[in-house]
């Protein structure tokens, strides 16, 4: 097995696969039924009219010189524009998305205002095969959501960190 690092994060080769690795940090506030969570949608315009299964942990890639917990701190500040707020990361594990990427995410208790957003963009050829390159806010909004509305709203896989956090919130065993 080999890895490699490359402009979007450490890759790490096994056979024929090349593995991509994610983290980031779910922030809840609020105790019991008064839980929420925050989610970002994602940018761009592969997103622009989606609503359901468009949501996500803010996270990112990382490189294989720095730790995911590290990388999770990172990637908070720079989709969200601040850093994440004081507090002690709680480890959620770690999840396989549909497209091969392991993603690996802390919960984090904590407060902000989503009008205070400030994303982070990337840069993309659009449209496709234009030769045209634009610049799109990595998450165009962020909302505070019950579990509930949650489950329906953020990208199928990382559904898991939910009920990580649900357990882990009300003192069972991590799913």
């Amino acid at each position: 097995m080999t890895e490699k690092s490359t402009e979007h994060g450490t890759q790490r080769r096994t056979g024929r696969r090349t593995e991509r690795r994610s983290a980031g940090i779910l922030l809840f506030r609020g105790t019991g039924p008064a839980v929420e969570v925050l989610l970002g949608h994602m940018g761009g315009p592969f997103w622009a009219t989606r609503d359901e299964r468009a949501w996500s942990v803010p996270k990112g890639e990382y490189t294989e010189e720095e730790t995911p917990e590290a990388a999770a701190r990172r990637e908070f500040a720079e989709e969200l524009g601040m850093p994440p707020p004081d507090g002690e990361l709680l480890p959620l594990g770690s999840v396989r998305q549909t497209g091969g990427k392991l993603v690996t995410v802390w919960a984090l208790a904590g407060d902000l205002d989503p009008d205070r957003i400030t994303p982070g963009t990337f840069t993309m050829e659009w449209p496709r095969g234009s030769g045209r390159m634009r610049e799109f806010p990595e998450l165009d909004r962020v909302e505070w959501m019950d579990p509930e509305t949650a489950r329906t709203k953020i990208v199928a896989r990382q559904e898991l960190f939910l009920d990580r956090l649900d357990a882990l919130l009300n003192g069972a065993p991590l799913p």
